[in-house]
């Protein structure tokens, strides 16, 4: 009985006008902007790989100079792109995707494509992200909003019921015709993508990412999943096909367009950030006064002095057989990671806060627990965005420490760092987090998409039970 439901009301689907000519925009939109993602993956991908290996040559290649010359030198570091990361771009248009490693500074991310946007792209690019989040749900609502209410107007509802279909099968039928039907536009996607994501990786490459695009694959079919148990639960209830209409229409606006917007204020009301200007002059502040404010770099500087010449049992600086100036150049540095780290971390940990509220917020609408969830899959969210910003700290801080070490073990103020001192320092290599830590990260959203799994399929089972009575 399931399954003839089902296949009627496929068929009814295919046959609509609007849904194969909603279907056909969403799937053509849906296809280009895979094969936009991908191209724009491969392309920085390539740049990145080449720009990594310039900045390595640029380093080794340097000319004989101070160390801590060759420390402000510095080097750059790019982070890497997942090759899922050609479904949804996330966070990273508008956190940078490079950092400058230099001597005393920690500096802020760089290149920021968001930055230079047109008018038009800041109301939002075409990505395959925008498709299956906002699009998608379009086409289903097409499909369900008439499910009942439509043969409620039709008078076929109470027919179908009088001889003795049981409502809960009726409903459970519905849905598999819309997914069915919703398996025409998911099923070429899929393939498109998985064609896609096999050159973007590479065969290694395709193993590794399988895992992310089956959990990504399965985020988004249960999204998908409670938009069919709202648009049948909103059918049942509705008095009539357009009401419905109405009423889904308003949900995927509230939820998609209105719901993020206000979410995202209220994260800034509840947790605000320093502006870059304030957050400078605070680094600024606590490396001239000290972070108590009652140690300035003089004083720091004075009693390394007498530290270091106690443990060498010399009195004059002359007299000790390192070069000071190497130890107080690490000591600053050392000073320096401390206001870093404090400074920073109350930073990151501003946009944890405001990130989690992004997470709860998709208790209340679905498009924030898939969209975090989506990101955090696709290695574009912000938490792999800090993973990837506290691996290059700790390599910049290795480099400097090379550098000072290197002064500090040659006494004479004219040593020139040597093409040995530059090899010693390892070229930078970044492993991504592993799925589970990834998981760990959206804890919240993946909570958050079940919790509207369950309500709209109890929402379903309702109506379902209701029609049972009243129909």
């Amino acid at each position: 009985m399931i399954w003839r439901i089902a296949r009627k009301e496929y068929l009814e689907m295919v046959r609509d006008g609007r849904f194969r000519a909603g279907a056909t925009v969403v799937l053509g939109l849906l296809v280009v902007s895979l094969l936009m993602g991908w191209k724009h993956y491969s392309d920085v991908s390539a740049q990145h790989a080449a720009a990594q290996r310039a900045t390595r040559t640029q380093w080794l290649a340097q000319e004989p100079k101070n160390p801590h010359s060759a420390a402000h030198y510095g080097v750059y570091a790019f982070k890497p792109k997942l090759p899922l990361s050609f479904v949804d771009q996330g966070v990273d248009d508008y956190v940078g995707v490079a950092v400058w490693l230099e001597a005393h500074k920690q500096n802020d991310f760089r290149y920021r494509p968001a930055q230079d946007a047109t008018a038009v792209q800041r109301f939002g690019e075409l990505t395959a992200a925008t498709v299956l989040q906002l699009l998608l749900p379009l086409v289903i609502i097409l499909l369900g909003f008439g499910a009942f209410a439509g043969e409620r107007e039709q008078g076929t509802l109470r027919q179908l019921l009088s001889l003795g279909v049981p409502a809960p099968t009726l409903a459970l039928g519905k849905a598999l015709g819309m997914l069915v039907a919703l398996g025409l536009l998911l099923v070429p996607a899929t393939i498109l993508g998985v064609g896609a994501l096999a050159l973007a990786a590479g065969p290694g490459g395709l193993a590794a990412s399988l895992p992310r695009l089956a959990l990504l694959s399965a985020a988004y079919l249960g999204y998908y999943l409670l938009f069919v148990g709202v648009c049948l639960a909103v059918s049942a209830w509705a008095k009539s096909a357009r009401l419905a209409l109405v009423a889904l229409l308003g949900f995927w606006i509230v939820q998609g367009l209105v719901a993020p917007r206000l979410v995202t204020d209220l994260a800034r009301g509840l947790y605000p950030v320093p502006s870059a200007l304030t957050f400078t002059e605070t680094v600024a502040t606590d490396m001239a006064g000290g972070i108590d404010g009652h140690n300035s770099q003089d004083a720091r500087r004075a009693a390394l002095e007498k530290r270091v010449l106690q443990q060498y049992a010399a009195s004059r600086v002359e007299d000790l057989p390192v070069n000071f100036a190497g130890i107080a150049l690490q000591e600053g540095e050392e000073y320096g990671y401390r206001v870093y780290d404090r400074r920073f971390g109350e930073l990151w940990r501003r946009f944890e806060e405001q990130n989690a509220v992004h997470q709860l917020g998709g208790f209340v609408a679905p498009l924030l627990a898939v969209r975090s969830l989506s990101m955090g899959l696709s290695g574009t969210d912000f938490a792999q965005h800090r993973h990837f910003a506290t691996a290059a700290e700790q390599y910049r801080r290795g480099l400097i420490k090379t550098m000072n070490e290197a002064m500090t073990r040659n006494k004479d103020d004219g040593y020139r760092a040597t093409a040995a001192d530059y090899r010693s320092v390892s070229d930078f290599q970044y492993t991504t987090p592993p799925l589970g830590w990834v998981l760990a990260q959206q804890s919240l959203s993946l909570l958050g998409l079940g919790f509207w799994i369950v309500l709209a399929a109890a929402a379903a089972v309702f109506a379902a039970a209701r029609l049972r009575v009243t129909g």
